[in-house]
């Protein structure tokens, strides 16, 4: 089995267990972010069904086959907000305090070793926000539903999905399943895959879902967008990893402060993260070129986090740092466009605040965190922020600009203080607080914005 590096990684990697059941000794699965990815076949064995309900993870449906069954499985994630003002107040929006709760609940049905048909419904419920956007609510509807067939020969294993998908990449900086906001990100997509023990090759055409919210099991495929991407990952020095791709997406009556139109962009992708010595890395850029209408785009971002784990210290202190770059739009009116679009980001990029957006600016974010006792891990970490361009806006998440930011004030954006701890209390719960301080820069107080606090606290409990 392939070790990759990165929680990233992690969310991204399909289980190879599927394919290779007799390569490691059984143990129970991990809970995963992505339900989909785990393997429930190694209940097959009754000394492993320790735990209540475990004749629901695996129910066999033949007595020839123990590769067929069927898995049931649940997640339930309740958390508080309280921002005290979304978008910096520029758009009139209080001190808000609410409870946004997602409820999924999912059937793995396994018709052998190579056939899989997965589903997951879900309820996600926003009380008492006082605005509740599309990534707030989506009550009873269909997240996930997909075929999946998995054949592995000697040179490698070959994978294709159909139908209801979510899919991440890497650290989700612009293509994700936007697990920091309440409704999660979904594709109707068709994906394939070759993978051996050094190389991988994906191949997705798919359109991103349209979540509404008018009555029961109204989402749709967006038709006024699409994402394709072929992309290729390499193992080196060991177990880090180098990847890049290529894609393409597509948006009808796309809107950018200096241009209208259908927008279509190609998009060329580098990544390598790794670890090694107590030091880790994670680095990756992207170009953007295409249209918005008659208008040209020109746009990069770039990104880095990295860090230095002291192992031998008490509670094992973690020096980071983070930075990120994207471009703005530096001339209006010019026939160009070069706002970087962060197409899918994962809405904790940065922070769960949501006052931070990549685009058209500078991030920099150097970070403390320890670990107390085993199951807990605490970070602090300072974000400084500067425009790329005055000439541009200052954006929040996932892509908004601040009315009055563009073409006004100076670089300087503000800064913020970050404070979460997460702590697991069993291997199927688990607990986080997160409370973020921002003080903006005089830019965002011409604009009629001021400073804003953000307070978290979730509880997630996987079954």
């Amino acid at each position: 089995m392939i070790r990759r590096t990165g929680w990233g990684l992690a969310v991204l990697w399909p289980l190879l267990a599927g394919s290779a059941h007799a390569d490691a000794q059984p143990t129970r699965p991990a809970i995963k972010a992505n339900r989909w990815q785990e393997d429930w076949s190694v209940l097959k064995d009754p000394a492993l069904r320790t735990q209540p309900l475990d004749n629901l993870k695996y129910i066999p449906l033949s007595a020839a086959n123990p590769f067929t069954y069927l898995s049931l499985g649940a997640t339930l994630r309740e958390r508080f907000e309280m921002n005290d003002a979304s978008g910096f107040g520029v758009r009139d929006v209080q001190r808000d305090r609410y409870l946004i709760q997602r409820f999924q609940v999912h059937a793995d049905l396994h018709l052998d070793e190579h056939w899989r048909l997965f589903t997951q419904l879900e309820d996600v419920r926003a009380y008492d926000k006082t605005t509740i956007g599309g990534a707030d609510q989506n009550r009873v509807d269909l997240r996930l539903a997909f075929a999946e067939y998995v054949k592995t020969f000697s040179a490698g294993t070959f994978k294709a999905r159909a139908g209801r998908q979510d899919f991440a990449f890497d650290l989700q900086r612009f293509i994700s399943s936007r697990d920091g906001p309440n409704v999660r990100q979904s594709f109707d997509a068709l994906w394939a895959d070759w993978e051996t023990p050094q190389w991988r090759f994906i191949g997705i055409a798919s359109q991103p879902v349209q979540y509404q919210d008018g009555r029961h099991f109204d989402d749709k495929s967006n038709r006024d967008a699409r994402f394709h991407m072929l992309r290729v990952e390499r193992l080196v020095g060991g177990s880090n990893e180098l990847s890049a791709y290529y894609g393409v997406y597509e948006r009808r009556a796309a809107h950018y402060l200096d241009a209208d139109g259908d927008e279509t962009r190609q998009l060329l992708d580098a990544r390598l993260g790794g670890a090694a010595q107590g030091f880790d890395w994670d680095i990756e850029a992207m170009l953007q070129r295409g249209s918005v209408g008659s208008k040209t785009i020109r746009a990069w971002a770039g990104g880095s986090r990295t860090g230095y784990t002291f192992d031998t210290l008490a509670w094992k202190p973690r020096i980071g740092m983070q930075l990120d770059i994207a471009s703005g739009d530096r001339k209006s009116g010019d026939g160009r466009v070069g706002t970087f679009n962060p197409l899918f980001p994962n809405g904790y990029y940065f922070s769960l605040a949501g006052y931070t957006g990549y685009s058209n600016l500078i991030h920099v974010k150097p970070s403390i965190t320890v670990k107390p006792i085993a199951k807990l891990s605490v970070q602090t970490a300072i974000g400084l922020l500067w425009r790329q361009t005055t000439a541009d806006a200052v954006y929040t998440q996932p892509n908004l600009a601040i009315a009055g930011t563009a073409g006004q004030g100076e670089r300087w954006t503000g800064a913020y203080g970050q404070l979460r701890t997460d702590y697991a209390f069993t291997s199927n719960l688990s607990g986080a607080v997160e409370a973020v301080h921002y003080a903006v820069g005089q830019t965002l107080r011409d604009a009629g914005g001021h400073d804003s606090n953000y307070l978290g606290m979730e509880l997630k409990f996987s079954w």
